[in-house]
C-alpha cells in the first residue's frame, strides 16, 4: 500500500484540501446531469455516488484525524448512507494509507524524545495496521512482541477546526436545526479529544480489561505505561484476524454463536453493570484468535452513561412502556425527544416515528433468545431508515431530537447490531450477562 510522507496539519492546509474535494464533487454532479440524459437515472445516480464516495474518502484518508473519524462513524450508518459511501468509508476502520517509515521515526522521536530502537530491541517502521487517528507497528524487547500505536501528527490539535469543516455536511445529512444543535457537536468534539489522549486510553483499557476479563471467550492485551506516552501506546501484540476478515470465510456456526455471545455479553455487562461502554464497535476494533476467542482493542472512545439517562432510556425500551401511550409519551419528554415548545404536528409526527422505531429496534430485548443471523430484522431496520431519510415531512421539521447522550449510545447499539449480524450469531442469550 502506498505510504504518506506528510499530513496537512494547519487549519488552512486542511481546509484547502476539503475545498478542492468540493470542487471535484461539483464536477461529478455536472457529469451526472449529462449521464442521466443518456442512461437510466438509477445507473447515473449509482455512478455519482461511487465517484463522490471515492473523491471524498481520498481526501479524508490524506487528512486523517477527526475528518477521517467522522467517515468511520458514518460507515456504520448503513440505513442512511448509499451503499457506495458505506463501502468506501468502511475502509477507514482499519485500512488507510500509513505514514512512511521516515515520518514514523520522526513522529516517534517527537512524541517520545528517543529513537524507537533506543527503547526496543527491534522496531518495524512499516505499519501493520493504519486507521483514522493512529497506526500500529510491531516491536520486540527481551524476546517479547509488542504492538506500538503511534498517533498521526497534528491530529489532536486539529479536532475543533476539522469538525467546523465537516459540520455543514453533518447538518444537512442529519437534518439538524435549531439553536441547541451545538450540544451534539460539542459531545463529538469532547469524545474525539479524549480519543487523542493515549494516557487516558491506557487507563480506560486497563479498567475495562480488569472488569470484563471474567467474561467467557473474551481476551484483552496488556498495556505498558513505561513504553507509552500521551501520543504512543504500547501493548501486547495479539495474533488474530479482523472480525470482518473472519466472517468473510467462516462457515462454522458454532464459532459464530460462541463469538456472538461473547460480544453481546461484553456490551451488556458494560452498559448495565459498569455504566460505561466501549462506544466504537466496528470490525477494526475486534480480532478473532486462532481458538476463536474475541479480542477487544482500542478503548479510546468510552461513553459514561449517566443514571438520569440510563433509567429512562431502558424504561423506554421496555415492551410494557412501548405499549402504554401515556408512559411512552412521558419518557419521550424525559429524554428530550419531545420538547415543550413542539407544535401539535411535531408531537404527533415524532411520537409515531419513535414508536415505530423503538417497536422494531428493541425487539432483541423483548425475548430471552434472539437470532441475529435473520436478515428480516436488519432489512426492516434498513428499510425504515431509508424511508425516514427520504421523508419530506421529516426534513421540514427540527431533526435534532433527544439528549446528547443518544449520539454515542445509539452509535454503540447500531455498531453492535451490525457486528452481530456480520457474525450471523444465532440463539444469543440476551440476559446472560446477569449471571456473569
Amino acid at each position: 500500500m502506498k505510504t504518506i510522507d506528510s499530513i496537512p496539519i494547519t487549519k488552512i492546509s486542511r481546509a484547502s484540501k476539503l475545498v478542492s474535494t468540493g470542487a471535484k464533487v461539483g464536477v461529478n454532479y455536472l457529469k451526472y446531469y449529462g449521464d442521466k440524459m443518456v442512461n437510466s437515472k438509477e445507473d447515473a445516480k449509482e455512478r455519482l455516488n461511487q465517484n463522490n464516495a471515492e473523491d471524498i474518502y481520498d481526501s479524508l484518508k490524506t487528512l486523517k484525524g477527526s475528518a477521517l473519524k467522522v467517515a468511520q462513524m458514518l460507515s456504520m450508518e448503513k440505513s442512511i448512507l448509499p451503499q457506495a459511501y458505506v463501502e468506501k468509508f468502511s475502509l477507514s476502520q482499519f485500512s488507510v494509507p500509513p505514514l512512511s517509515p521516515p515520518l514514523v521515526i520522526k513522529t516517534f522521536k517527537k512524541y517520545f524524545g528517543k529513537h524507537p530502537e533506543d527503547i526496543f530491541d527491534t522496531f518495524n517502521a512499516t505499519s501493520v495496521n493504519a486507521a483514522s487517528i493512529g497506526q500500529v507497528h510491531i516491536a520486540e524487547k527481551n524476546g517479547k512482541t509488542f504492538a506500538v500505536k503511534i498517533q498521526y501528527p497534528g491530529v489532536a490539535e486539529s479536532i475543533a477546526s476539522d469538525l467546523a469543516l465537516v459540520k455543514p455536511i453533518a447538518i444537512k445529512m442529519f437534518n439538524i436545526k435549531g439553536k441547541d444543535s451545538d450540544k451534539y457537536f460539542k459531545e463529538v468534539e469532547n469524545k474525539l479529544t479524549e480519543e487523542t489522549n493515549y494516557i487516558l486510553e491506557i487507563a480506560q483499557s486497563k479498567e475495562i480489561a480488569e472488569a470484563c476479563r471474567h467474561i467467557p471467550n473474551l481476551k484483552f492485551p496488556n498495556y505498558y505505561e513505561e513504553f507509552s506516552s500521551e501520543r504512543i501506546i504500547t501493548m501486547d501484540y495479539m495474533k488474530g484476524e479482523h472480525l470482518s476478515e473472519f466472517v468473510a470465510h467462516n462457515t462454522d456456526q458454532a464459532k459464530s454463536n460462541k463469538l456472538g455471545q461473547a460480544l453481546w455479553d461484553f456490551y451488556m455487562y458494560q452498559i448495565h453493570k459498569l455504566r460505561k461502554v466501549h462506544a466504537d464497535p466496528h470490525p477494526g476494533n475486534f480480532l478473532i484468535s486462532e481458538v476463536s476467542n474475541l479480542i477487544a482493542l482500542d478503548f479510546g472512545c468510552m461513553k459514561i452513561i449517566p443514571e438520569d439517562f440510563y433509567i429512562p432510556y431502558f424504561e423506554l425500551a421496555d415492551k410494557s412502556c412501548i405499549e402504554n401511550p401515556k408512559r411512552f409519551t412521558e419518557k419521550l419528554y424525559e429524554l428530550e425527544i419531545l420538547k415543550k415548545e413542539d407544535s401539535e404536528e411535531e408531537i404527533k409526527f415524532f411520537s409515531a416515528m419513535f414508536h415505530e422505531l423503538l417497536s422494531l429496534f428493541t425487539k432483541p430485548f423483548h425475548v430471552e433468545e434472539f437470532d441475529f443471523s435473520n436478515p428480516e430484522f436488519f432489512n426492516q431496520i434498513s428499510d425504515m431508515g431509508q424511508r425516514y431519510s427520504k421523508s419530506t415531512e421529516l426534513r421540514n421539521m427540527n431533526g435534532n431530537r433527544g439528549s446528547k447522550h443518544f449520539i454515542y449510545i445509539n452509535r454503540t447499539f447500531f455498531g453492535l447490531y451490525n457486528l452481530m449480524f456480520d457474525l450471523k450469531a444465532e440463539n444469543v442469550q440476551i440476559n446472560n450477562f446477569k449471571n456473569l
